[in-house]
């Protein structure tokens, strides 16, 4: 489906957001995510959890805290642009959050209970901006982006994960 052209977002995001289904709302693509993200991890069996498909990935369990790191980060920078916070906000390196991360030891059954609790806290919010809000930008990474943008980007990258996990984990 189509991006809809109001969107400010960096080109980086591009597939992201071809993940989203622009026929419904925004809290609908959250909501959407967040209960395939929940059926997703409640279906990988206990025996996955902790694997990487390589040497140096990232075990099942630290894709579901980077994102829980990524929401974290992606809701702040919403709120900072939808209040119309013009600061320019730093990137961040998502392979430095990996190696401190520290998320093993947890169940994944933890990890997926905070990620239902951040993403209802975060669909409050999005449904908290008025549509004037969700319009303005500011800039990330060096990258303009927009309110709205990032919300949807947010479904965008959870299913991107669950594909990744689907495909080299799971296979």
């Amino acid at each position: 489906m189509a991006i809809p052209v109001p969107f400010i977002y960096p080109p980086y995001y591009e597939g992201y957001l071809q993940q989203a289904d622009f026929t419904k709302s925004l809290v609908e693509n959250l909501n959407q995510s967040k209960r395939q993200m929940i059926d997703f991890c409640n279906s990988i069996p206990k025996e996955k959890e902790s694997y990487a498909y390589a040497q140096g990935k990232w075990t099942v369990k630290e894709v579901i805290q980077h994102c829980l790191d990524t929401e974290r980060i992606f809701a702040y920078r919403a709120l900072r642009f939808a209040r119309n916070d013009q600061t320019q906000l730093a990137g961040y390196d998502e392979e430095q959050y990996g190696k401190e991360m520290c998320c093993n030891h947890r169940s994944l059954g933890q990890l997926v209970s905070e990620f239902e609790r951040l993403r209802d806290s975060n669909i409050d919010l999005f449904e908290s901006f008025s549509s004037e809000a969700l319009k303005r930008a500011g800039v990330a990474s060096g990258q303009r982006i927009s309110v709205e943008a990032i919300g949807y980007i947010l479904t965008g990258h959870l299913l991107h994960h669950m594909e990744i996990v689907q495909n080299r984990y799971l296979g």
